[in-house]
């Protein structure tokens, strides 16, 4: 099964795969879509399993297994990576299992595989299970609005954001009505992230649960090519809270970083 997803932007021009957070869906990039196809990109963006209006999976399967199988059924051979929260922690697979398949990483506010969760996340993580376990859904996403969106997130912002994750809890749960026992989400490989090569852009929010400020600061110790930046102004979803202010940013990390072709070679994206 080939998930659902759009693609804008000149056939010719260099891929860029955006990735969403588990929070959302692929609308979560809605402001940045058009300004990256415009700028010259092959934009594509996808919805993982059990969101948005990709179905749930009905055998074993990974969410980078997935991705790449869609960038096959388009022909594109290697991308840059824009990946929000969830989708950063995807993006990093792909890049230590392929790496001649990523050309750049844009990581914004990512997970990190292996990564232990803090008391705090594991707070959070049993208080929104709690909901779950209640049915309380409409709970458990504006519980999530409120622990992922910074200061700077607008009324509409947060409207959108709690529909998306309670569209995705409700996806899920119609379709794994036995629990998590009855996902076909395979486990997460064993990875080496020195085994990266992309340039990498890490960036946290001054705002955001500490786990994932941390994981941003420390990727450059752990990526040869990384480097760090936060956010002064930003929580967990800075695409969504600044999104004009983080369009200009992947812009700039974009031109600067090498790029693929639409012959998936590399090249420098001007």
């Amino acid at each position: 099964m080939i998930i659902s997803h759009d693609v804008d932007g000149p056939a010719d021009g260099p891929a860029l795969v955006l990735l969403h957070s588990s929070v959302c869906d692929r609308r979560m990039w809605e402001p940045q879509w058009r300004p990256l196809a415009e700028a010259g990109h092959r934009v594509v963006r996808a919805d993982f399993r059990s969101c948005g209006r990709s179905p749930a999976a009905t055998e074993p399967y990974s969410d980078e297994g997935d991705v790449l199988a869609l960038l096959d059924s388009l022909g594109v051979g290697n991308a840059a990576f824009v990946g929000s929260s969830y989708g950063g922690r995807v993006a990093l697979r792909i890049a230590a299992l392929h790496p001649g398949r990523v050309t750049a990483l844009a990581l914004l506010c990512a997970g990190r595989p292996g990564h232990e969760p803090s008391p705090l996340l594991q707070a959070f993580d049993a208080a929104e299970q709690g909901l779950l376990d209640e049915g309380e859904l409409d709970a458990a996403a504006s519980l999530n609005a409120r622990t992922w969106l910074g200061p700077e997130a607008d009324r509409k912002t947060r409207k959108l954001v709690t529909l998306m994750q309670r569209e995705n809890f409700a996806h899920w749960f119609a379709a794994h009505p036995e629990g998590e026992e009855a996902d076909h989400e395979l486990p997460e490989p064993a990875l080496d992230l020195r085994a990266v090569t992309a340039p990498t852009l890490a960036v946290g929010g001054a705002h955001d649960v500490p786990d994932f400020r941390e994981i941003a600061a420390g990727l450059p110790d752990l990526l040869p090519l990384a480097r760090h930046q936060e956010l002064p102004w930003a929580g967990h979803l800075p695409s969504l809270e600044r999104p004009a202010e983080i369009t200009a940013l992947l812009l700039d990390f974009l031109r600067a970083a090498p790029g693929p072709s639409a012959s998936g070679e590399r090249t420098t994206v001007r």
